[in-house]
């Protein structure tokens, strides 16, 4: 592995890396090659309000964002110790500022979300040259800017990016839609329709609308006895909201470009968000095997653990992805070493036996590696965090109490502390919203559908998310769902928005999910 001609690291830094990625290897981890880079304190936090890249978008929040990053860090309230990009070759940025020791520590762990970012499949579908695609992005968004202005291309990023959550995270490993590779619509038509329609000519999907206009594309889709069937539009629900008003609204082709820089950055940045907990505590885990087993000297060792703790430590009202993480990967590899998983343990109901449950199995490396390969943060809460987990990290349900005004312990109960953990992570944390009907009414109105499970919109949010879409649309928009236990519909038409109430519904009961 090479560090690259663009690592401006000290000569001491370039033996530590060195040595730390000959550990790396040597515990069987796969990466890429990967460049550190030496900068300071500032040059870190603008990076790190840009989402990690050195060159984007111009945009006023990585401005807001980079003041609250620094002020974190000049009064002492916070502090980047690393940061690494999923890309072919990978970047990762080093503090000046940071001892011998934090070096040391942030690189092993670095090459730990190297490994992850390579193997694991739900990055499988990722940009790999998305470095050199942010810039390509921020050139053609500061274009937009000089042909129509800078504030009408920043306040359309504005409602862009106020729904930017709203895409299909399962897409890239799903086919939706049923489709010839030319055909981007999803229908299934006749040869003798295929025949008769418009040649379409090749061009990026952001762009296609344009290129191959859909009233020509499907001008003669439908010559013959069904001329006159109309076709919903879409044909069935769909999450990518994103994708649909691309293709369907009436966009201006930069708009149409602006909005799918910020869909394609949307999907870029998804597994990480779906791969928190495991990312954060695969690469815990290998920065803390490295460093006890290979690279903490005595001297070294007091301020190693210092920091360490530090990064592990727990918060009563808020979960630590890298403390959850580290853990069930260990817990992982002492049950699979001791053989205590199948049928028989899980079956075993004397509580001493389980403890003490060994019969040498010695799987324990190869599983994680297995479980780092196959799972997101969703599947691997779902299948490896156990009761006895739960027990001795003594994690619990809480809620806020609003006649204490603090976060207090709702459950100690197994299955209602999972159930919360499962509730959180579900599409990210991110209500489910589809789109239900693109000519809703006739009158080309955008209908969409939030998936209710029992946790309601907040409603101001639901009226700018509408808002924004309005205006992406240009016609009015609604949302069906669930407010006060009764079925709802929140509609904006460019003035005004007004809910809708109907009819009670069966509101899920989430406490009693086991």
């Amino acid at each position: 592995m090479s560090m690259g001609p663009a690592s401006n690291l000290t000569p001491e830094l370039a033996a530590m890396q060195v040595e730390i990625e000959a550990h790396a290897l040597r515990y069987g981890l796969d990466f890429y090659p990967t460049i550190f880079e030496l900068i300071d304190a500032d040059e870190l936090n603008a990076i790190a309000a840009r989402g990690g890249f050195p060159t984007r978008y111009p945009h006023w929040r990585f401005g807001m964002e980079y003041e609250q990053l620094a002020k974190g860090y000049h009064y002492g309230l916070q502090k980047i110790y690393e940061m690494v990009i999923n890309n072919n070759p990978c970047y990762a940025y080093l503090m000046r500022s940071n001892a011998a020791i934090d070096q040391k520590l942030v690189m092993a762990h670095v090459y730990g979300h190297c490994d992850f970012f390579k193997n694991n499949d739900w990055f499988a579908q990722t940009n790999r040259k998305m470095m050199d695609d942010m810039a390509n992005h921020g050139t053609r968004i500061r274009r937009y800017m000089d042909l129509v202005g800078v504030e009408e291309v920043e306040d359309f990023i504005d409602a862009c990016l106020s729904v930017e959550d709203l895409i299909d995270i399962y897409s890239p490993f799903i086919q939706r839609r049923e489709k010839r590779a030319d055909d981007r619509f999803g229908s299934e038509e006749p040869k003798e329709a295929e025949r008769n329609r418009p040649p379409r000519y090749q061009s990026k999907d952001y762009m296609d609308s344009f290129v191959n206009p859909r009233e020509v594309m499907l001008s003669k889709q439908f010559d013959g006895p069904d001329k006159s069937a109309a076709r919903r539009i879409p044909e069935r629900p769909e999450r990518d909201v994103l994708l649909f008003v691309l293709e369907h609204a009436p966009l201006e082709p930069w708009q149409a470009d602006v909005l799918s820089i910020i869909r394609d950055e949307s999907y870029y940045f998804a597994p990480q968000a779906q791969t928190k907990i495991m990312n954060e505590g695969w690469a815990s885990f290998w920065h803390s095997t490295i460093m006890i087993n290979d690279a903490v000297t005595a001297v070294d060792v007091i301020n190693y653990a210092d920091h360490h703790s530090g990064t592990m430590a727990s918060s009563p009202t808020q979960l630590n992805p890298y403390k959850v993480g580290i853990e069930l990967f260990r817990d992982i590899e002492d049950r699979w070493n001791r053989g205590a998983f199948g049928r028989e343990y899980d079956e075993c109901d004397d509580v001493q036996q389980r403890r003490r449950w060994d019969t040498g199995a010695g799987l324990g490396r190869k599983k994680i590696f297995e479980v780092r390969r196959i799972h997101n943060d969703l599947t691997f809460i779902d299948e490896f965090l156990t009761l006895d987990f739960v027990r001795d990290h003594k994690l619990f349900r809480f809620g806020y109490n609003p006649g204490s005004e603090a976060y207090e312990i709702e459950s100690r109960e197994f299955p209602k502390v999972k159930q919360q953990l499962l509730q959180s992570l579900t599409n990210r944390g991110r209500p489910i919203i589809t789109v239900v009907d693109g000519n809703y009414r006739n009158r080309g109105e955008l209908y969409l559908r939030h998936d209710f499970s029992g946790v309601e919109l907040l409603t101001d949010y639901a009226v700018d998310a509408l808002r924004n879409l309005e205006r992406l649309w240009t016609r009015p928009v609604h949302i069906e769902t669930v407010l006060e236990n009764a079925r709802a519909v929140i509609s904006f038409d460019g003035k005004h928005h007004e809910i809708e109430k109907g009819d009670p519904v069966d509101v899920p009961d989430l406490d009693a999910i086991t």
